[in-house]
């Protein structure tokens, strides 16, 4: 939960800190910048792969992670972390394609939130291969005894 207010505190403070956005008024920051606006809506990804992993961990605290049910939750964690890195794929080209002459730290902030996706992905998928794997291999009654 800390991570996740964390997230929305840093997204809603932000664009305040900006040289552009230092003297603009609210509608400005949040209206006129398409970027902006394309990150909010990324962001909805990461916010979901934080309720799908509490979900997850709720599973495992009940001793029902060896079910479908976790299994599709581990699925959606890694279809909502490869979003996140179309999203991003996205972004740095919004950023290369700018006029800006700092893009630099655009694109290595870019990189760093692709890598942790990809990480994030890669786990949920092998959790998920593990999850049907002992799902094929015993039957449902053994699974939730």
């Amino acid at each position: 939960m800390l991570i996740g207010a964390g997230a929305l505190a840093f997204l809603l403070w932000e664009p305040h800190l900006e040289g552009r956005n230092a003297r603009a008024t609210l509608f400005q920051i949040y209206f006129n910048d398409p970027f902006l606006a394309y990150v909010y809506v990324g962001s909805g990804s990461f916010f979901a792969v934080l309720y799908q992993a509490f979900r997850v961990l709720r599973y495992a605290g009940e001793d029902r992670f060896f079910t479908q049910a976790a299994a599709n939750r581990l699925r959606s964690m890694r279809r909502c972390a490869m979003a996140i890195i179309g999203f991003v794929a996205v972004g740095e080209v919004f950023i290369m394609l700018g006029g800006s002459d700092d893009r630099a730290g655009g694109v290595f902030m870019g990189i760093l939130i692709a890598i942790g996706s990809l990480v994030i992905a890669s786990a949920a998928a092998m959790f998920e291969r593990r999850v049907h794997d002992a799902l094929e291999r015993k039957p449902e009654s053994d699974l939730n005894a």
